[in-house]
């Protein structure tokens, strides 16, 4: 009864007047803010958290965590709509959701991403009610060895990014970890790799990499295809371009497996929506009967990678609440707003402001209700800019690359780093490598040094550590196998060629 009193708490204060209007504002100006290259849910958290200071602490936390909510899906516009990610957890959506757009499916992959998210968003509401505390305790299991354990598994699944050339693969993740250690040595403090160049001290950003291997990327190979044909023609009518019920069947499983995932990494401290939408894509493909498909158009490729980012998205919160430990960049903003109000993150925080939190987790009902309506309404609206010829359209997109890039710290350096990985990314397609392979190993390269390095520095008996601790152990075993499973396979074909 407890629980069923505080849910009762928490709607009578998340349905208030006023609070209701802060939660479709930070809806509305999630979606927009997230559908801007490089202006992702951290950087609308940090402009709209001043606006909030001067309200009371649970109209403020509403504001901010439906915009969070709603970035989480703006980045899919422009992933599916011109190949350019919004923020950082929708880059893996730009494999399959712009290929369903070649193919005139736009609208299926927003509506996809649409209900995915809202079935992630509110099953994560409900699982950070009622398992917040047993989550958290369970997080806190995951020291620096299960977490370098953890990204190497999402580094040695690097190949199911790419084609059937596992090599080209592996290269292309090299690179990313080449780049990832350029920067101050985060354990001994010197720098490397910086070659004097002050802009490099901080490292290579993420945000401008991405946007040029896809956007930018994307427009010079479009460009060398002379005359190439609008997306969508004809009449563009809401049920016309929805999912159907042979999508929605297609995808069930996709959404579910997404879910679970995201959930499970986003309560991880550190982990994080992006980290969670790369290897739910990872292992959808894996466990897919027609793997063939992804990277050309699959509709699970779209809607198992933004579930998961919802639902991470939505995790983040309970180690923030229950321990006072961000989950991830977003929600570290929101924990100084915490601080700011005057409120302590904990456990106590339950039991001193109870209307705080249960409002807070009502108002998360609410704000994936609004966003399925917001998203699903505008959908038309989205893909009727698809009507625009492509010789408007490519001049459009690299004034949003340019303009993402830029706006990250507003250095001309970012555009520079922007306009070369464009090249490179141009090169890279048309050669077969993988720049997704290139911007995993980047997201993921410091925090897996990171934990390695610290995880040497525990041990005692070197790499042992990985082996000795029954989760590092499981997962550093399934990451081996995970590399000798292609480096088999290359093997068996080679042998096959040979005798042939």
């Amino acid at each position: 009864m407890d629980f069923l009193s505080n849910l009762a708490l928490g709607f009578s204060v998340a349905l208030t007047p006023f609070n209701l209007m802060m939660a479709v504002a930070g809806v509305t100006i999630g979606i927009l803010i997230g559908a801007l290259p490089g202006v992702g849910p951290p950087s609308g958290v940090a402009m709209l958290l001043p606006l909030t200071f001067g309200m009371d602490p649970t109209s403020g936390i509403i504001m901010l965590a439906a915009l969070y909510a709603g970035t989480m899906y703006g980045g899919t516009i422009t992933a599916v709509l011109i190949n350019t990610p919004g923020e950082s957890a929708s880059v893996v959506t730009c494999l399959d959701g712009y290929q369903m757009a070649l193919k005139g499916q736009a609208g299926k992959a927003l509506g996809i991403a649409a209900i995915g998210s809202f079935i992630a968003g509110t099953v994560g509401v409900v699982l950070l009610m009622l398992v917040s505390p047993a989550l958290a305790k369970w997080s806190l299991a995951f020291g620096p060895p299960e977490t370098f354990a953890l990204m190497l598994l999402g580094l040695t699944t690097v190949t199911l990014l790419t084609g059937e050339d596992a090599l080209k693969g592996y290269i292309s993740m090299a690179l990313g970890l080449m780049l990832a250690m350029v920067g101050f040595d985060i354990i001994a403090g010197a720098p490397r790799y910086g070659f004097g160049v002050p802009e490099l001290m901080d490292g290579i950003d993420f945000l401008p990499v991405a946007i040029g291997l896809f956007g930018l990327g994307e427009v010079l190979v479009g460009a060398e295809a002379s005359g190439k044909a609008q997306m969508v023609t004809g009449r563009i009518r809401l049920r016309e371009i929805l999912p159907g019920l042979a999508d929605l069947a297609r995808s069930k499983w996709a959404i579910v497996r997404g879910t679970v995932l995201g959930f499970a990494v986003g309560v991880l401290p550190g982990a994080g929506p992006t980290v969670a939408s790369f290897l739910s894509y990872t292992v959808e493909k894996r466990v897919s009967k027609r793997p063939q498909d992804f990277g050309k158009g699959a509709i699970e490729g779209v809607a198992a990678p933004e579930s998961a980012n919802n639902a991470a998205a939505t995790a983040a919160m309970v180690p923030m609440l229950t321990l006072g430990i961000p989950g991830s960049a977003t929600t570290a903003i929101m924990l100084g707003g915490l601080m700011m109000w005057g409120l302590r993150p904990g456990p106590m925080l339950f039991e001193k402001n109870p209307e705080f939190v249960w409002g807070l987790i009502a108002s998360q009902y609410i704000a994936n209700v609004m966003l399925l309506v917001l998203s699903t309404l505008f959908i038309p609206l989205f893909v009727r800019a698809l009507r625009i010829p492509y010789s408007i359209l490519m001049p459009l997109i690299i004034v949003f690359c340019v303009t993402g890039a830029y706006s990250l710290k507003n250095s001309l350096f970012d555009v520079g780093t922007m306009l070369v990985f464009g090249v490179a990314g141009y090169f890279m397609k048309k050669l077969g490598y993988s720049p997704a392979a290139l911007v995993l190993a980047l997201v993921l390269g410091p925090l897996a040094e990171r934990a390695l390095r610290q995880s040497l520095i525990l041990s005692d008996a070197g790499l042992a550590i990985f082996f000795t601790r029954p989760i590092a152990a499981t997962l550093t075993v399934a990451a081996l196998i995970a590399m000798a499973v292609p480096a088999y396979r290359g093997l068996q074909a080679a042998l096959r060629r040979r005798k042939a």
